[in-house]
């Protein structure tokens, strides 16, 4: 489960959208959909997207608005226009809207228009490469001067990106700027060589950890530790945790949690090494921060009640495995531990004597393992002690088929 991608395109969107519960197979569609935006898997999302607003159109930010960005990846620009633009319509200019509206814009070369957009998106950047297409957008329409400004904001921003020292290099020469233009381009070309560089050394650093030799693969690896730079920490807390070191990947994922605290996935990283190693509250407050603004993401949620399972909090614990089951219905693990989750909160209910709300988890738990005799034995019990022989004996009838048939 570590370093999953999940879709950075809506980071930030949720804390607008309310939070009620939809049906079950609504969920599902949501679920699957993010899978898919997450996986490349571009048409696959937009079916399942398009589905889901089939049952629900007032879905703006939790379903069309992905669909926009699938569209926008399978370049279909004015599917993914009009989508944004109906998604505008219901939550304003959202600047991850303002974003995407750009985009598709720079993309079809109308650079008038996506300039509008980017410099209204880029006064509350959604993404770090906000800056970079509007200054790419200025200079297209060789209004130079702002394409220096907003090319050198980018240079703040991403200061490892290789197109940002090029585009500016690009505009110095037009300019006759000759010896800036030329250090721009050595810097592009450098950190080209530099990403080159890094590939090489994740290769090394995966294979040192493969040969069990942690000191010599520490001496390799830690050469991809920079403070500054989240991607290149998760890479390393990612290659750590894939080669079972979970010890070592947590000081880059902590670090990299820090400098990216809206990023599901940075966060989702952390948090699971927390949970390997047994740190659970530690691993809870990311979590219950991040999953407010990605409610539809299995992983989250899975994760989540897996962690607050641990701590005991059961009834909320029930909670994030049941969202968690209706956005990924065929995860067994998941299935599993809402099982046992449930059988917790029959207990209790249980011990406090309030037989009708055992009885209600004992059936959701029947219905989860529907091969399983355990759940009809303890309903069996519980309608002895209510004294109703009948439905006593109809549930132990039940487990003792479920049990025969087991044999």
């Amino acid at each position: 489960m570590f370093a999953v991608s999940v879709p950075p395109t809506a980071a930030g969107i949720y804390q607008e959208v309310p939070t009620g519960s939809t049906s079950s197979d609504l969920e599902t569609r949501l679920g699957k959909g993010y899978d898919a935006l997450k996986n490349d898997r571009y048409e696959e999302a937009v079916g399942q997207f398009r589905a889901a607003l089939q049952a629900d159109s007032t879905l703006a930010l939790r379903a069309r608005f992905p669909l926009a960005v699938a569209l926008f990846e399978l370049r279909k620009y004015d599917e993914a226009r009009q989508e944004l633009e109906t998604v505008r319509s219901a939550v304003g200019d959202h600047p991850n809207v303002l974003y995407y509206l750009g985009r598709a814009d720079l993309e079809e070369r109308n650079f008038a228009d996506a300039v509008k957009y980017l410099q209204s998106a880029v006064a509350d950047p959604p993404f770090p490469d906000t800056a970079y297409y509007l200054g790419y957008a200025y200079a297209k329409q060789d209004k130079l001067a702002l394409a220096e400004k907003w090319l050198k904001k980018a240079a703040d921003a991403t200061p490892r990106d290789s197109r940002v020292p090029y585009q500016l290099g690009l505009l110095y020469r037009k300019q006759g700027r000759a010896s800036e233009a030329d250090k721009a381009m050595a810097l592009s070309s450098e950190l080209r060589r530099n990403d080159d560089s890094d590939s090489k050394i994740r290769l090394q650093c995966a294979q040192k950890l493969e040969q069990g030799s942690r000191s010599d693969a520490y001496a390799v690896c830690n050469q991809l530790y920079d403070p500054d730079n989240s991607d290149k920490l998760t890479e390393l807390g990612t290659l750590y945790g894939q080669h079972g070191d979970v010890q070592a990947a947590l000081k880059p994922l902590q670090r990299a949690a820090e400098l990216s605290p809206q990023s599901p996935q940075v966060q989702y990283n952390l948090s699971y090494a927390y949970y390997q190693l047994g740190r659970f509250e530690e691993a809870r407050a990311p979590l219950a921060r991040i999953i407010k603004k990605w409610p539809d993401l299995f992983q989250l949620n899975a994760l989540y009640g897996a962690v607050l399972f641990q701590l005991g909090d059961d009834v909320n614990a029930y909670q994030a495995l049941h969202k968690a089951k209706q956005l990924n219905p065929d995860d067994t693990a998941t299935l599993e531990l809402l099982f046992a989750a449930t059988l917790r909160l029959s207990a209790k209910s249980h011990d406090a004597r309030n037989y009708a709300e055992s009885l209600r988890y004992l059936g959701e738990a029947a219905r989860l393992r529907p091969n399983d005799a355990g759940p009809h034995r303890l309903m069996a019990e519980i309608y002895t002690e209510m004294a109703r022989p009948d439905q006593a004996a109809a549930e132990k009838a039940t487990a003792d088929r479920l049990s025969s048939s087991q044999n």
